[in-house]
Protein backbone atom coordinates (compact mmCIF):
# COMPACT_ATOMS: atom_id res chain seq x y z
CA UNK A 1 0.00 0.00 0.00
CA UNK A 2 1.21 3.45 -1.08
CA UNK A 3 1.06 6.40 1.65
CA UNK A 4 1.31 9.34 -0.69
CA UNK A 5 -0.81 11.62 0.59
CA UNK A 6 0.03 13.65 4.27
CA UNK A 7 -3.23 15.34 5.53
CA UNK A 8 -1.74 18.11 8.06
CA UNK A 9 -5.45 18.52 9.76
CA UNK A 10 -8.21 16.01 10.82
CA UNK A 11 -8.44 12.40 11.45
CA UNK A 12 -9.07 9.37 9.40
CA UNK A 13 -13.05 7.92 9.63
CA UNK A 14 -12.47 4.25 10.03
CA UNK A 15 -15.89 3.16 10.37
CA UNK A 16 -19.48 4.74 9.80
CA UNK A 17 -20.80 3.48 13.36
CA UNK A 18 -20.09 6.50 16.14
CA UNK A 19 -19.58 3.87 18.90
CA UNK A 20 -17.12 1.68 16.36
CA UNK A 21 -14.93 4.61 15.61
CA UNK A 22 -15.14 5.85 19.07
CA UNK A 23 -13.12 2.09 19.77
CA UNK A 24 -10.23 3.43 17.31
CA UNK A 25 -9.09 5.76 19.55
CA UNK A 26 -6.56 5.92 22.71
CA UNK A 27 -4.64 7.92 25.24
CA UNK A 28 -1.77 7.13 26.07
CA UNK A 29 -1.72 7.32 29.70
CA UNK A 30 -4.82 5.12 29.39
CA UNK A 31 -2.95 2.15 27.80
CA UNK A 32 0.09 2.74 30.20
CA UNK A 33 -2.30 2.64 33.19
CA UNK A 34 -4.59 -0.67 31.94
CA UNK A 35 -1.27 -2.84 31.86
CA UNK A 36 0.69 -1.37 34.40
CA UNK A 37 -0.92 -3.44 37.16
CA UNK A 38 -1.60 -6.43 35.31
CA UNK A 39 1.98 -6.88 34.22
CA UNK A 40 2.77 -5.84 37.90
CA UNK A 41 0.46 -8.90 38.92
CA UNK A 42 1.87 -11.47 36.33
CA UNK A 43 5.48 -10.76 37.70
CA UNK A 44 4.06 -11.22 41.29
CA UNK A 45 2.97 -14.62 40.45
CA UNK A 46 6.29 -15.51 38.85
CA UNK A 47 8.40 -14.54 42.22
CA UNK A 48 5.63 -15.74 45.04
CA UNK A 49 3.77 -18.58 42.89
CA UNK A 50 5.96 -19.82 41.44
CA UNK A 51 9.09 -18.85 43.25
CA UNK A 52 11.52 -17.67 40.82
CA UNK A 53 14.66 -15.91 41.53
CA UNK A 54 14.51 -11.91 40.89
CA UNK A 55 17.72 -13.01 38.55
CA UNK A 56 15.97 -15.32 36.57
CA UNK A 57 12.93 -12.34 36.45
CA UNK A 58 15.03 -10.43 35.45
CA UNK A 59 16.69 -11.85 32.80
CA UNK A 60 13.36 -13.42 30.93
CA UNK A 61 12.05 -9.42 31.48
CA UNK A 62 14.65 -8.23 29.48
CA UNK A 63 14.92 -10.62 27.20
CA UNK A 64 10.83 -10.20 26.50
CA UNK A 65 11.78 -6.38 25.83
CA UNK A 66 14.58 -7.57 23.26
CA UNK A 67 12.55 -9.95 21.93
CA UNK A 68 9.47 -7.20 20.98
CA UNK A 69 12.15 -5.11 18.77
CA UNK A 70 12.69 -8.09 16.57
CA UNK A 71 8.47 -8.30 16.83
CA UNK A 72 7.82 -4.40 16.31
CA UNK A 73 10.47 -4.73 13.12
CA UNK A 74 8.13 -7.20 11.40
CA UNK A 75 4.92 -6.53 12.25
CA UNK A 76 5.77 -3.32 10.93
CA UNK A 77 7.59 -4.23 7.45
CA UNK A 78 5.19 -7.24 6.81
CA UNK A 79 1.74 -6.40 8.01
CA UNK A 80 1.68 -3.09 8.54
CA UNK A 81 2.79 -2.44 4.79
CA UNK A 82 1.89 -5.28 3.31
CA UNK A 83 0.23 -4.48 -0.26
CA UNK A 84 -3.18 -6.26 -0.51
CA UNK A 85 -5.11 -6.71 -3.36
CA UNK A 86 -8.64 -7.29 -2.04
CA UNK A 87 -10.83 -4.37 -0.70
CA UNK A 88 -11.03 -5.69 2.51
CA UNK A 89 -7.47 -6.50 3.30
CA UNK A 90 -6.85 -2.94 2.02
CA UNK A 91 -9.22 -2.18 4.38
CA UNK A 92 -7.44 -3.89 7.60
CA UNK A 93 -4.30 -2.70 6.68
CA UNK A 94 -5.61 0.63 6.29
CA UNK A 95 -7.41 0.35 9.86
CA UNK A 96 -3.72 -0.90 11.61
CA UNK A 97 -1.50 1.61 10.11
CA UNK A 98 -2.45 3.61 6.94
CA UNK A 99 -4.34 5.87 8.45
CA UNK A 100 -1.32 6.83 10.23
CA UNK A 101 0.74 7.84 7.50
CA UNK A 102 -2.44 9.96 5.89
CA UNK A 103 -2.71 11.35 9.05
CA UNK A 104 0.60 12.07 10.90
CA UNK A 105 -0.60 14.11 13.52
CA UNK A 106 -3.34 12.55 14.75
CA UNK A 107 -2.53 11.86 18.39
CA UNK A 108 -5.34 9.14 19.22
CA UNK A 109 -4.19 6.29 17.11
CA UNK A 110 -0.51 5.69 18.32
CA UNK A 111 -1.67 3.21 20.79
CA UNK A 112 -3.89 0.12 19.75
CA UNK A 113 -6.83 1.25 21.53
CA UNK A 114 -7.94 -0.72 24.90
CA UNK A 115 -10.43 -3.51 23.19
CA UNK A 116 -8.70 -4.98 20.40
CA UNK A 117 -4.96 -4.03 22.71
CA UNK A 118 -6.87 -6.50 25.19
CA UNK A 119 -7.59 -9.26 22.98
CA UNK A 120 -4.63 -9.50 20.94
CA UNK A 121 -2.26 -9.47 24.14
CA UNK A 122 -4.02 -12.00 25.57
CA UNK A 123 -4.07 -14.31 22.77
CA UNK A 124 -0.10 -13.46 23.07
CA UNK A 125 -0.03 -14.19 26.26
CA UNK A 126 -1.61 -17.37 25.41
CA UNK A 127 0.66 -18.92 22.81
CA UNK A 128 3.73 -17.37 24.89
CA UNK A 129 2.35 -19.71 27.20
CA UNK A 130 2.02 -22.54 25.16
CA UNK A 131 5.57 -22.12 23.99
CA UNK A 132 7.40 -21.27 27.34
CA UNK A 133 4.81 -22.40 29.59
CA UNK A 134 5.27 -20.86 33.08
CA UNK A 135 8.39 -18.55 31.56
CA UNK A 136 5.50 -16.19 30.00
CA UNK A 137 5.15 -14.86 33.69
CA UNK A 138 8.10 -12.93 33.27
CA UNK A 139 9.24 -13.24 29.26
CA UNK A 140 5.87 -11.28 28.62
CA UNK A 141 5.84 -8.65 30.53
CA UNK A 142 9.09 -7.73 29.31
CA UNK A 143 7.29 -8.02 25.98
CA UNK A 144 4.37 -5.62 26.49
CA UNK A 145 6.78 -3.20 28.32
CA UNK A 146 8.67 -3.07 25.04
CA UNK A 147 5.83 -2.39 22.82
CA UNK A 148 4.50 0.43 25.74
CA UNK A 149 8.17 1.66 25.14
CA UNK A 150 7.30 1.80 21.43
CA UNK A 151 4.20 3.85 21.26
CA UNK A 152 5.43 5.97 23.79
CA UNK A 153 8.47 6.86 21.38
CA UNK A 154 6.75 6.83 18.45
CA UNK A 155 4.32 9.25 20.11
CA UNK A 156 7.46 11.49 20.93
CA UNK A 157 8.74 11.05 17.43
CA UNK A 158 6.15 12.97 16.25
CA UNK A 159 5.73 15.33 19.69
CA UNK A 160 9.03 16.58 20.07
CA UNK A 161 12.24 16.66 18.97
CA UNK A 162 15.43 14.25 20.21
CA UNK A 163 15.87 15.15 23.60
CA UNK A 164 19.40 13.68 23.26
CA UNK A 165 22.05 13.88 19.98
CA UNK A 166 22.59 10.35 20.11
CA UNK A 167 18.92 9.53 19.38
CA UNK A 168 18.54 12.31 16.24
CA UNK A 169 19.10 9.04 14.05
CA UNK A 170 15.96 7.32 15.06
CA UNK A 171 13.69 10.48 15.18
CA UNK A 172 15.07 10.80 11.42
CA UNK A 173 14.62 7.36 10.29
CA UNK A 174 11.11 7.41 11.24
CA UNK A 175 10.78 10.86 9.25
CA UNK A 176 12.41 9.72 6.70
CA UNK A 177 10.02 6.41 6.25
CA UNK A 178 7.37 8.82 6.53
CA UNK A 179 7.75 11.46 4.29
CA UNK A 180 10.92 9.57 1.94
CA UNK A 181 10.38 5.87 1.89
CA UNK A 182 8.06 3.62 3.49
CA UNK A 183 9.77 0.34 2.45
CA UNK A 184 12.40 1.40 4.62
CA UNK A 185 13.28 2.37 8.22
CA UNK A 186 10.59 0.10 10.22
CA UNK A 187 12.52 0.46 13.85
CA UNK A 188 10.64 3.18 16.17
CA UNK A 189 11.79 2.05 19.27
CA UNK A 190 15.23 0.89 17.84
CA UNK A 191 17.37 0.59 14.59
CA UNK A 192 18.94 -2.73 14.95
CA UNK A 193 16.88 -4.84 12.57
CA UNK A 194 16.91 -2.31 10.31
CA UNK A 195 20.49 -2.38 10.03
CA UNK A 196 20.93 -6.32 10.42
CA UNK A 197 18.68 -6.61 7.08
CA UNK A 198 19.42 -3.76 5.50
CA UNK A 199 16.68 -1.29 5.60
CA UNK A 200 18.26 1.47 7.22
CA UNK A 201 18.37 4.91 5.99
CA UNK A 202 21.76 6.38 4.57
CA UNK A 203 21.59 9.14 7.15
CA UNK A 204 24.77 10.43 6.30
CA UNK A 205 23.63 10.53 2.78
CA UNK A 206 19.97 11.59 3.54
CA UNK A 207 19.32 15.77 3.72
CA UNK A 208 16.81 16.59 6.44
CA UNK A 209 13.73 17.95 4.92
CA UNK A 210 12.48 20.45 7.61
CA UNK A 211 9.38 21.47 5.85
CA UNK A 212 8.77 17.65 5.63
CA UNK A 213 9.55 16.66 9.21
CA UNK A 214 7.31 19.68 10.52
CA UNK A 215 4.38 18.27 8.64
CA UNK A 216 4.81 14.85 10.47
CA UNK A 217 4.94 16.95 13.82
CA UNK A 218 1.81 17.33 16.19
CA UNK A 219 0.68 20.80 16.17
CA UNK A 220 1.44 22.69 19.12
CA UNK A 221 -2.14 23.54 21.44
CA UNK A 222 -2.03 27.41 21.35
CA UNK A 223 -2.56 28.62 24.86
Amino acid sequence: MQFEKIHNKGQARLFKNDFLEALTKANPLVIWGMYIPILGYIIYLAATRYDYSTKTILLLFFAGMFFWTFFEYLAHRFIFHWVPSGKTATKIVYTLHGNHHHYPRDRQRLFMPPVPSLIISSSLFGLTWLAMGSYALMFFPGFLIGYLMYGTMHYAIHAWNPPFKWMKGLWRNHHLHHYKNEHQGFGVSSTIWDHVFGTMFDLKGEKEDKEKVRELMFEKKKG
